[in-house]
């Protein structure tokens, strides 16, 4: 059976039971630059790669604020962004006006999904095609939520999407342990350090093309950008950080998974899987 017969449709099943204009939407996702966010006990911080079309163009907007204690990141299509952006400040907006108070992270996490969950069954709507980190600070203190166009939703400590994000979430598995007690400061500069791992081939990570947005106790979802984001770019200079060349690191992982090692006695060589 051929895929093309099953994926003109989002309510359509293929024979393996899966929905194929949910998994291309969940690939555009893969195709955004990367985006990462982290949280420690007293902050959230979202960090993000940010592209330009051109020389000639300046860059898109990777995060965006939502109201004063949450903003998200966004990794796949700019414009689906927004439009759920625009709805996500509708009803803090909402909220706020009814009962006074900042609406409840989890509460509007589980909202969005629901809106990305219900493109998925109905034929006169696709799917959003892009993925949302939240990170927020609320009665209950600091958050990062993810969310996927297939209307999945998860609460992390810390997580990475986009295109070559996986450099950045094996730095965040091997630090997480250690969140949970940095100061404003440290837990940026590790957003920093795990998004430098995403940056493409031998390009660095700059003021111009970074983003870093940070919010906590008893300070409001702030963005630090420019000007505001060199002083911890020359912080991390100075670690020698600042060096792209994640897609080394997966190239290596995928080489490392497709093939074996055989040591001979006087050499070794290596050899496809399919081989043996």
């Amino acid at each position: 059976m051929f895929r093309n017969m099953y994926d003109t449709d989002v309510t359509v099943w293929s024979p393996e039971g899966r929905l194929l204009q949910v998994e291309y939407a969940m690939e555009s996702v893969k195709q955004g630059s990367a985006c990462i966010a982290l949280r420690s006990s007293t902050h959230s911080v979202i960090g993000a790669l940010k592209r330009s079309v051109s020389e000639l163009s300046s860059h898109q907007q990777k995060i965006l604020e939502i109201d004063d204690h949450l903003g998200i990141g966004i990794a796949g299509l700019t414009a689906d962004a927004r439009t759920l952006a625009k709805w996500m400040r509708n009803e803090c907006l909402n909220h706020k006006y009814v009962y006074g108070t900042a609406m409840p992270t989890g509460r509007l996490a589980t909202d969005l999904a629901d809106r990305h969950q219900r493109t998925t069954q109905t034929y006169v709507r696709r799917p959003y095609g892009v993925g949302l980190l939240l990170a927020s600070f609320d009665k209950n203190g600091p958050h990062v939520y993810q969310t996927c166009p297939s209307g999945n939703v998860y609460e992390c400590y810390a997580t990475a999407i986009g295109a070559r994000s996986q450099s950045g979430r094996t730095y965040l598995e091997k630090h997480h342990e250690g969140f949970d007690g940095c100061e404003r400061d440290e837990l940026i500069m590790h957003a920093l350090r795990a998004l430098v791992g995403c940056v493409s081939g031998d390009g660095e990570l700059t003021s111009e093309n970074g983003s870093i947005a940070v919010v906590g106790k008893d300070e409001k979802f702030t963005l630090i950008e420019n000007a505001e984001l060199q002083p911890y770019l020359d912080r991390l200079e100075l670690e020698g950080g600042n060096n792209g060349g994640g897609d080394d690191e997966e190239e290596k992982e995928e080489e490392d998974s497709t093939t074996i090692k055989i040591r001979m006695k006087d050499k070794s060589v290596v050899l496809p899987k399919w081989v043996l």
